[in-house]
């Protein structure tokens, strides 16, 4: 059974992710299909996608598979993880991908959004980024494209604490672009997706792909890099890195031991 349902449309392109039974967690199956449906796309020129789940979820998607986590000894989010492939599919996409956002947004999931071009979300939405659940440290790329949304501050705070923000303060940081009732919010992003199809797909190609190599330019010395890699080796040949994976696996709390 396909774990997405796509759609074309007037040069519009859809993607709805549809693997209710694990509440879209971002598994290498669903994360195959969907970068398939971008590669079809990319084939077929279209030029604006649509990224959302059916109508009416209460979760859009439940971010990285634990399940499919390495349970230790290596990067649980190295470069050929599939969650960073996706990442990277939706940023090279040569046209801008709308995120159609219902219900709760977590962990993982939070980058896939944020990686998107426009988000559009519900009034219920939030966005949670949980890895601190789980004791996974999170890689660079990961935090660059949540730190080229959020400021510093509020990023902080998501990772520490791990709890979700509602869509309004979403809203306000500029993380959203809009918000829209469930009645109205389909109606409103194709609108805009119909606006973006209209203007010059090459112009838009070129500007999406020199903002993403823009906003991507920091500088990492060699040194600083193995540094950050050697911080995160010690988090995933941990105990509390075992300990988060077991209890999230037997749906308990993890009793993190700082070692």
């Amino acid at each position: 059974m396909a774990l997405i349902i796509t759609e074309t449309r007037d040069a519009v392109g859809t993607i709805v992710m549809n693997h209710l039974a694990r509440r879209n967690a971002l598994s290498e199956a669903l994360i195959g299909e969907i970068t398939t449906a971008l590669g079809a796309f990319r084939e077929q020129a279209m030029r604006a996608i649509v990224l959302r789940a059916p109508a009416g979820c209460k979760v859009w998607s439940a971010g990285h598979d634990v399940s499919e986590l390495p349970t230790g000894g290596r990067d649980p989010l190295g470069w050929s993880d599939p969650l960073r492939v996706l990442i990277r599919a939706i940023q090279e996409y040569p046209a801008p991908v709308l995120a159609l956002i219902e219900g709760g947004v977590w962990g993982g999931a939070c980058e896939v959004a944020m990686a998107c071009d426009i988000l559009v979300a519900t009034p219920d939405a939030t966005f949670a980024i949980t890895p601190a659940k789980l004791g996974v440290p999170y890689n660079l790329g990961g935090l660059l494209t949540v730190l080229n949304m959020i400021p510093l501050p509020v990023a902080k705070e998501m990772l520490f604490t791990a709890q979700p923000i509602p869509v309004a303060q979403a809203l306000n940081l500029g993380v959203v672009n809009y918000t829209r009732p469930a009645d109205e919010i389909e109606s409103f992003v194709y609108s805009l997706a119909e606006r973006i199809v209209a203007n010059s797909p090459l112009s838009i190609a070129v500007m999406k792909e020199e903002l993403r190599l823009l906003s991507s330019a920091r500088s990492v010395t060699p040194e600083l890099f193995e540094r950050i890699q050697g911080l995160r080796r010690e988090v995933y040949d941990s105990h509390d890195y075992q300990e988060g994976l077991a209890a999230f696996a037997e749906k308990r709390k993890p009793r993190f031991l700082g070692r």
